[in-house]
């Protein structure tokens, strides 16, 4: 879908300009792409989430990169980047840290867990219990955690890239509806090019292509490309369009659980971040269209109906952007 064709009102006192995000955001998606070949929508999608201070859900099968992007996201941008690998018998302390008594001291002292960074891989999610995945849940909507009635911040920025596999795959369990709907979008990685493939040989075979990435910018300039983010000007024709989208979900007789405040909140964000990332000052509407199923079709349960229909999430939503009405220019 092609960007910037239908315009509700001009930037606004406080859109400025887009040019604070423009330098640092090609760098770091240069960077990314010497690692990620042929996919450079993916990449897009995970610095728009970056940017919006949101949180990346990928979902596909075993072997086609969600590690790789994550851990070159981290790289890029020189954050800390912790890994966290979801077994069956992992326990929410090894997640959030734990308080350790020293007898030396005869006091308790918290170790923090890998959650203390600004990327924080969780890799595959599913794999964990319920009660496990549920230790992302306050850091994620608050950036603190609790440990002994103890709140300690995170530092921005923070943002949890979590992958999971297919749900119809060995050993997994699904993730709860509070889970999914603290995650600002979801993409799929899907299998690359044949040329993409064959250029993947070379580039991996005598050593990781991310032992060659260089960091391109650093956490301050993050912080400074997130803060011109939320200046991004979202017209009053757009903020209808996205409460009248979010709605259409709730009221779709092919849905049994439609999309919830928080979705709303997430998507003026992401189209915030989308709208920096073209060089403009102002959201449009396509911007809301392009990010609508990534941001929105992983919180919905579909009714039965659609089931039997053989309906995806992606499809209701696409359906719901083709007919609400796009807000005329003013």
């Amino acid at each position: 879908m092609s960007l910037g064709t239908h315009h509700d009102g001009a930037p606004r006192p406080g859109g400025g300009s887009a040019d604070p995000v423009l330098g640092h955001a090609f760098r770091i998606r240069t960077a990314i792409e010497t690692v990620i070949e042929g996919k450079p929508e993916i990449v897009r999608m995970a610095l728009t989430v970056l940017l919006a201070e949101g949180h990346l859900l990928i979902e596909d099968v075993p072997g086609v990169g969600k590690t790789m992007l994550a851990k070159a996201l981290g790289r890029a941008v020189d954050g800390t980047v912790q890994r966290i690998q979801f077994t069956p018998d992992l326990l929410p302390g090894d997640i959030t840290g734990v308080s350790v008594y020293h007898q030396e001291r005869h006091a308790f002292e918290f170790s923090p867990g890998p959650v203390f960074a600004n990327i924080v891989l969780g890799d595959e999610i599913n794999r964990a219990s319920p009660k496990t995945q549920s230790a992302l849940l306050e850091c994620m909507e608050e950036m603190q955690v609790s440990v002994d009635g103890t709140a300690r911040p995170l530092a921005p920025p923070f943002m949890v890239v979590a992958t999971q596999n297919p749900g119809d795959m060995e050993g997994t369990y699904p993730l709860p509806e509070a889970q999914r709907d603290r995650f600002m979008a979801r993409i799929s990685v899907g299998y690359p090019a044949p040329q993409a493939e064959l250029d993947m040989i070379d580039m991996h075979s005598a050593a990781s292509p991310l032992d060659r990435l260089a960091p391109v910018a650093g956490v301050a300039d993050v912080r400074a490309m997130t803060d011109h983010v939320r200046t991004v000007h979202v017209a009053p024709g757009v903020r209808r369009y996205v409460v009248d989208l979010v709605t259409a979900t709730r009221t779709s007789p092919l849905l049994r659980l439609g999309a919830s405040p928080r979705a709303t909140l997430h998507l003026v964000r992401a189209a915030r971040a989308y709208a920096a990332l073209e060089g403009r000052g102002y959201v449009v509407p396509d911007d809301v269209q392009a990010l609508a199923v990534p941001v929105l079709a992983h919180r919905l349960l579909l009714a039965p109906e659609a089931r039997m229909e053989q309906r995806t999430a992606e499809q209701v939503v696409a359906d719901l952007v083709a007919r609400l009405p796009i807000p005329a220019p003013r």
